[in-house]
């Protein structure tokens, strides 16, 4: 199994423990962001998406401009562009970055009010059968050489037809988030890519099987990504040392700042992974040796907020126990963000690479 690393960019320097700061879009920092990805190996970039946050399509294309060999992977929330729009804008994308480079990533909404902000005023369970029909909509956009019909609750289109389609089968790849029950059967049924959290490795097997289960039964498979953030210094005690200095960081900054992010945001998030994250941090500060929750309780679960903490082997080793549950692709992001990206390209990656495909001889031998 082939394994594919993914970043993540913003328009403008931040995390919980540096502060925010600088315009909203610093055009400079982001192609600096980009092309760090670049030169340090990631395959594809997230960009993120909010209610007040920049417009991801426009970013996307900034990054792939800025970039030569990445892609990136657009959060898009269902429900405000029609999905024969979104499917054109993505293959449109492709056509003018090349093949393979940009994917979606569906995020329902965990947070009622962020949702309102946009004027959604639907609950979570229809929200997510809405994200349903709009991925077999846009799937079949993507994918229709002749016109079709789609009638559904939510959506609804005659003789619909792009012009312009992806270069090459399944080369735009549907990812998809979420931890409810309907979050499960929607991703289950629909997404190429399902993306969890990270959690502990025993709860992660749960999900996963549980997952391929779902998407067995509607004749699917499906591939899994994970998210870390990972903290790595040369030695395991300095690892940890620089842990504890930025859970204090954060502390300081999500408690205090009333323009913060976390302050808008903190306690509205009704996710169910969200709900899960906060138990394991309630559980314990580490978890598996070395998954780390120290900042997860200070933004309420939001995001992605646990680690794994260590030396780039011990980090490689805890991440690979993912891979051979079934997890491809590690979406990984920093609380130093740019230094970070640049410092795990020099040892981390090419690490996590090589004894993947160690892993993957052995398998294959065996």
């Amino acid at each position: 199994m082939t394994i594919e690393v993914l970043g993540m960019v913003s328009t403008s320097y931040g995390s919980e423990s540096v502060g925010f700061n600088g315009p909203v879009i610093d055009r400079q920092y982001l192609t600096d962001f980009s092309q760090a990805h670049d030169r340090s190996g990631f395959d594809r970039i997230l960009v993120a998406h909010s209610s007040g946050s920049p417009d991801g399509f426009a970013v996307a294309a900034h990054v792939l401009q800025s970039t030569e060999r990445s892609g990136v992977l657009i959060a898009h929330r269902p429900g405000f562009v029609a999905p024969t729009q979104v499917a054109r804008k993505l293959a449109t994308l492709e056509h003018l970055y090349g093949q393979g480079r940009v994917a979606i990533h569906h995020i329902t909404g965990g947070s009622d009010q962020d949702q309102q902000r946009d004027g959604d005023f639907l609950d979570k369970d229809t929200r997510y059968a809405r994200t349903g029909e709009f991925i077999q909509v846009l799937r079949q956009t993507l994918d229709s050489e002749t016109p079709f019909d789609f009638d559904g609750e939510f959506y609804k289109v005659r003789d619909a037809l792009s012009q312009v389609r992806p270069l090459g089968e399944g080369s735009i790849p549907i990812y998809f988030g979420g931890q409810s029950d309907a979050a499960l059967r929607t991703g289950g049924q629909h997404a190429d890519v399902f993306a969890l959290w990270g959690e502990p490795l025993a709860d992660t097997k749960e999900r996963i099987d549980l997952i391929r289960a779902i998407a067995a039964e509607h004749g699917r498979t499906i591939e899994f990504s994970l998210s870390t953030r990972p903290i790595v210094a040369d030695t395991e005690d300095a690892a940890w040392a620089r842990a504890e200095q930025i859970v204090a960081a954060a502390e300081a900054r999500v408690g205090s700042a009333e323009s913060s992010p976390f302050k808008r945001f903190r306690g509205t998030n009704t996710a169910v992974g969200a709900e899960r994250l906060r138990a394991f941090a309630a559980a314990g500060d580490v978890h598996d040796e070395r998954l780390w929750f120290g900042v997860t309780a200070l933004t309420g679960g939001g995001g992605n907020s646990t680690g794994h903490v260590g030396t780039p082997d011990q980090v490689v080793e805890a991440l690979l126990q993912y891979y051979d549950l079934g997890v491809t692709k590690f979406l990984i992001r920093g609380f130093d963000p740019l230094q970070d990206v640049r410092d795990w390209g020099d040892e981390l990656i090419p690490l996590l690479r090589r004894r993947a495909a160690e892993r993957e001889l052995v398998g294959a031998a065996s």
